[in-house]
């Protein structure tokens, strides 16, 4: 279980970032053409009046967001791989001051573009319709416009407005340290990779709950720092809502997702209604599986047949992937391949890499690049499958649109990733109809993608509004006060049936989904829809498939409503939402049964 340095990882295990730049150099040489071309275009004082000439500066805009994209996600993924290296570090550090030279610059074409007349702009939708959902997107920011001086002086002090979520990655990946913890006499290393993939799953109660106090202590060590880090976020926030004219924080951050309060306040509040229960009878049943009588927080995570993990090689995890992916068609599938066979996946575990798994899908790119950290376990198939679903979503809506027109709002992001981790299911549960496999995989759907991607991140939606409900208030926050809103918020949750005690009060700081923005709830949200689509195509077949392919090439051309009324799935209703939560309840309730069959 002790992590090896970046230097110690077989190639093969690691993403190709050479796919962006083929060397260092070139992508210093990139850095220094994109800054002359930022200098140009923003030097250029032609005046903004004829319809086809303000489309052609559009697409030259669009060219230059491309680049820095594709320079951005070089530094980011070198820095995800390995924090503690200074190169990484120090690249990034190099390339976020030239970015902070060129954002005020453009922002200046941004606030010409907001200046000028409706009319006008409608014509450049129809002289170009490649810039048509830019311009759409410009005529939603142009109430909440500042004056030009005030949107040029915002730029210059992103940097800054972005430190809190710097800090909080310092912090956590750089500067906080693990010391082994004892049981029974004997030292196991402690990391925050360590912890998250690996004690939080632990089947020894001892270790488990020792390694959860050892890591719990360590984090409160730095509680005082996040607890500033996270304040400094929300309170940005709340003065941008203010500076923008926004009734609240929560309208100013819904307003970008193209989501009405109402149908936020629904998902909440109606999961926080029905899912308690479902997820109570799943906790019962782990404690009643492993004799434990009273379930603690650090137990949640629990496999529910710990000695039935079946183990898989990184060939075999790409075997099932294909398998159960194969129904997508042909153009998905060629992505999938490529991710697959190209070192597009980044599997190792190593020190100071980034905890967790994410995909990047930078516009230009030859594929995207996906971070796991594989322990050649079967339910790390499932992290790897929904990573190929954000691979897949931006593999086709990057084919399909302009940059402007790729990105969905956030409501429905998790969505294309959900579903491909129930196709995962529906093909190992054909693959094999013993009990004890069967409920190994349902309990992989109820324990992983329903726990983690649904439950963690719906407590901390829930959480993160009690906050933000806060900061509208006008009150102060602290650390304590944060963590006491936590520890309300799963007490709420679980109830009776488990045990939270004020380590679980510290799951605020583990993280970095509240530093940015709404997201969190977007997790439930997108499963929501994913659950709902995936039972369209078990019952419909292809034709909902060619629905679904469409709504990703739409990319973000549509408003989440509409979106998903591309792929057969109306949001503005309770019934996705309860519908998923009867499917989690089918998904317990199949595991309880199981577990009476199986001696």
């Amino acid at each position: 279980m002790q992590l090896k340095k970046r230097s110690e990882i077989p190639v093969e295990e690691t993403w190709n970032l050479q796919a962006l730049y083929k060397t260092e150099a070139a992508y210093e040489k990139a850095c220094k053409a994109l800054d002359k071309r930022v200098k140009a275009f923003t030097s250029d004082q032609t005046p903004l009046k004829d319809p086809a000439a303000i489309a052609g500066r559009i697409k030259e805009f669009e060219a230059l967001q491309v680049e820095e994209g594709l320079l951005g996600e070089y530094a980011h993924l070198y820095t995800a791989s390995d924090l503690t290296d200074p190169v990484n570090r120090e690249r990034m550090g190099k390339l976020e001051m030239l970015i902070a030279e060129w954002r005020p610059q453009l922002t200046a074409f941004i606030n010409a573009i907001k200046n000028l007349p409706e009319a006008l702009l409608r014509k450049v939708m129809k002289a170009d319709p490649g810039v048509k959902t830019f311009i759409e997107d410009i005529l939603r920011e142009i109430p909440y416009k500042l004056g030009d001086e005030t949107e040029t002086a915002l730029a210059y002090l992103a940097p800054a407005t972005d430190l809190p979520y710097g800090v909080y990655q310092q912090a956590k990946l750089a500067d906080l340290s693990f010391e082994p913890f004892t049981v029974k006499g004997k030292q196991h290393p402690l990391s925050f990779v360590l912890f998250e993939n690996s004690y939080q799953y632990e089947p020894d109660k001892a270790i488990r709950r020792e390694a959860f106090k050892a890591f719990s202590s360590k984090l409160s060590t730095i509680r005082n720092t996040l607890a500033t880090a996270y304040i400094g976020q929300v309170r940005t926030e709340k003065a941008m809502a203010k500076l923008r004219g926004h009734n609240s924080v929560f309208d100013y951050l819904l307003h970008e997702q193209r989501i009405p309060r109402a149908i936020y306040d629904q998902h909440i509040d109606t999961i926080m209604e029905k899912l308690p229960a479902v997820m109570r009878k799943y906790a019962l049943l782990l404690g009643k599986v492993h004799g434990i009588r009273k379930m603690h927080y650090s137990d949640l995570k629990l496999p529910l047949d710990p000695a039935y993990v079946p183990a898989v090689t990184i060939e075999e995890a790409k075997t099932y992937s294909r398998d159960a992916l194969a129904v997508m068609g042909k153009e998905y599938m060629g992505i999938v391949d490529t991710m697959l066979d190209k070192r597009g996946i980044d599997w190792a575990q190593n020190i100071g890499k980034s905890t967790g798994g994410f995909c990047s899908s930078p516009y230009g790119a030859k594929h995207s690049f996906i971070l796991l950290s594989f322990t050649n376990l079967l339910n790390n198939v499932f992290t790897l499958v929904h990573e190929l679903g954000h691979a897949g979503h931006f593999g086709l809506a990057n084919r399909a649109q302009p940059m402007f027109g790729t990105l969905p709002s956030l409501y429905f992001i998790e969505a294309p990733s959900t579903i491909n981790e129930l196709l995962l299911a529906d093909e190992l549960v054909k693959r094999n109809d013993d009990p004890r496999y069967q409920r190994f995989v349902f309990s992989a759907l109820v324990g992983n993608t329903y726990y983690h991607n649904y439950v963690t991140h719906f407590l901390e939606a829930y959480y993160q509004r009690e906050v933000y409900r806060a900061i509208d208030r006008g009150e102060g926050l602290t650390a304590e006060s944060l963590s006491g809103m936590m520890k309300a918020t799963l007490q709420k949750f679980w109830g009776d049936a488990v045990e939270i005690d004020d380590d679980a009060a510290l799951t605020w700081m583990r993280q970095p989904h509240y530093y940015m923005g709404l997201y969190p709830y977007t997790y439930s949200a997108g499963l929501s829809i994913g659950t709902k689509m995936a039972k369209r195509i078990r019952e419909e077949g292809q034709p909902a498939v060619a629905d679904w392919i469409s709504a990703l090439k739409a990319g973000g051309t549509l408003g989440p409503i509409d979106l998903a009324k591309t792929a057969g799935v109306d949001i503005q209703k309770k019934d996705m939402i309860l519908e998923t939560i009867a499917y989690i309840d089918q998904l317990v309730d199949a595991c309880v049964d199981l577990t009476k069959k199986i001696k």
